[in-house]
């Protein structure tokens, strides 16, 4: 490891960033040093403006775009301290596209099909927590909280805890994997017990229950979690609950489930039922 790359990842470790962002912001700043072939410490902000067009050109996502643009704007701002080049790495308007949301319908149908055990118990805590993938992968068997009906969900997205309830039902199917599997210290091992499950694992295996499902939308994992949000909404748990379940920052994040909400879009008046117009044969002699 190069000594500017080593300092860009202690000066991301003094500021409690995540594992998982310091790997992407060390690889955003590699993808500009390899498109170059030199050190970023030598390059313009001519330099970075053409590797953001390039970017463009290689149409890559509006997500990974921003990630890259984030990278480069703290190594130069705070690894190099050139404060002046950091308004120049402009960041993409992402398209604000509706979440998919799975029918609760979808959901037990999704939950039918999938291999009873640890993957039916896997998507069941996922949904039945509001879980992002890395947070149910990285759940301890300690974080299941019997005794007060709580699961706590340790550095989730921004490094904060959370807790979300704990139902009976899931406490059942859960206490009937520990009786199977017994691994400690995760919740769902990966390959070893030493590690938890890899994230691509719990893909894969919702891609093809989804398949068998018979289900034709453009899902992820991550739909369960937004399924949760908008079945809790549609049940009439309030916006504020929704927000610290989900662990947003912001309510107007949580807001955003409202545009997909059947109860709060059945509130919106039909507004042709509102006029009178005139039938077919009215006016007739």
């Amino acid at each position: 490891m190069t000594s500017l790359r080593q300092r860009l990842v202690d000066d991301l470790r003094l500021r409690n960033y995540s594992p998982r962002t310091i790997e992407a912001y060390v690889a955003g700043v590699a993808r500009l040093a390899k498109h170059f072939n030199r050190s970023p410490d030598q390059l313009t902000v001519e330099d970075l403006r053409a590797f953001q067009l390039h970017l463009l050109e290689q149409r890559v996502s509006w997500s990974l775009f921003n990630v890259v643009v984030s990278s480069l704007r703290f190594f130069y701002g705070t690894t190099l301290g050139r404060a002046d080049a950091v308004p120049f790495i402009a960041y993409g308007k992402r398209t604000r596209s509706l979440p998919a949301v799975l029918s609760v319908d979808e959901v037990r149908t999704l939950f039918e099909v999938v291999r009873p055990g640890r993957d039916r118990t896997l998507l069941q805590t996922a949904y039945a927590c509001g879980l992002r993938i890395s947070e149910l992968t990285h759940l301890h068997v300690t974080d299941i909280d019997s005794a007060r009906m709580l699961v706590m969900v340790r550095a989730g997205k921004g490094r904060k805890d959370r807790q979300t309830p704990l139902s009976e039902r899931l406490l059942v199917t859960l206490r009937c994997h520990w009786r199977t599997h017994r691994s400690r210290p995760w919740l769902f091992p990966g390959q070893t017990a030493e590690r938890p499950l890899d994230p691509s694992s719990v893909q894969r295996m919702f891609r093809i229950a989804m398949r068998t499902a018979g289900i034709a939308k453009r899902a992820t994992p991550h739909t369960l979690r937004h399924s949760f949000a908008t079945h809790l909404l549609e049940s009439g748990v309030d916006l504020a609950t929704v927000q610290r379940l989900l662990g947003h920052g912001s309510l107007s994040t949580t807001a955003h489930y409202l545009h997909v909400s059947r109860r709060h879009l059945a509130k919106t008046p039909s507004l042709l039922d509102l006029i009178a117009v005139p039938s077919a044969t009215e006016g007739r002699p």
